[in-house]
């Protein structure tokens, strides 16, 4: 499996990022967010770059996994909030304006991007997707919280608000353009009912709510009490939904 790690500057950071990629220009490009303060490494680290190896070599996908600077905004419980709502913006704005064109200038193909995550891996993969529509062709989200209130305790303001997903489809006009856009993509939420799970459970009905109300498809999908918050059950939750996405299998 071919492997490249790419470093380039980020003008919006400050400061190198790295770029993960595993596989050949030519597949759909699966951009890959890390768990909670991860790096570039962290889906490669837990082998999930063998867990969807046949779809690499295969040459279905591209998988290009980025940094997080999660450790200085949804982490830093005792830093300045508007700082780290700033810095968040930051990294928004790096993965739209910068490694986002980098990726498609890789991947060689003007195939949009599956967006996915696990934890807050999917909060990302869900603030990028449900943002940018036009940029993104579909969102795997495995037990992610999609509500930013629950990292910034209360605070609010407008770069917080453009961060948290469940307030992005609440408060989305009815006549937005975006509307149209959501409904040609492919968007799953999975979460399981297991340990550490409660947030995804409670995050997912609200942007459930918020979907059905908009008539948004978007494929809200609970598993069993035995499936908890962690990597084994997120490698089967890929290769289960992966040949979905890519128009393989209809498991819907």
């Amino acid at each position: 499996m071919k492997r490249e790690l790419i470093t380039h500057f980020s003008e919006y950071l400050n400061r190198d990022m790295h770029i993960l990629v595993h596989g050949e220009p030519g597949g759909t490009p699966m951009l890959a967010f890390p768990c909670q303060d991860g790096m570039c490494d962290n889906w490669e680290s837990f082998g999930m770059q063998d867990t969807i190896g046949d779809f690499i070599e295969n040459g279905d996908v591209q998988l290009f996994s980025v940094d997080t600077v999660d450790t200085e905004s949804w982490s830093d419980d005792n830093g300045d909030p508007g700082h780290r709502s700033w810095i968040q913006e930051q990294y928004y704005n790096y993965i739209i304006e910068e490694a986002l064109p980098l990726i498609r200038k890789i991947n060689g193909t003007d195939k949009l991007p599956i967006s996915i995550g696990f934890s807050l891996g999917a909060t990302h993969a869900a603030i990028v997707a449900f943002r940018r529509p036009d940029l993104f062709g579909s969102l795997l989200g495995c037990s992610g919280c999609y509500d930013a209130d629950f990292f910034w305790h209360g605070y609010s303001d407008e770069r917080v608000f453009n961060n948290n997903p469940v307030q992005i489809l609440e408060y989305l006009p009815a006549d937005h353009p975006y509307i149209d856009i959501y409904k040609e993509r492919k968007y799953v939420i999975c979460v399981g009912q297991g340990r550490w799970e409660e947030e995804g459970l409670r995050t997912a009905a609200m942007l459930e709510k918020s979907c059905n109300e908009k008539d948004i498809n978007i494929w809200i999908d609970r598993w069993g009490y035995d499936v908890d918050h962690d990597w084994p059950w997120w490698r089967v939750e890929i290769r289960y939904y992966l040949p979905w996405f890519l128009g393989q299998t209809e498991i819907r």
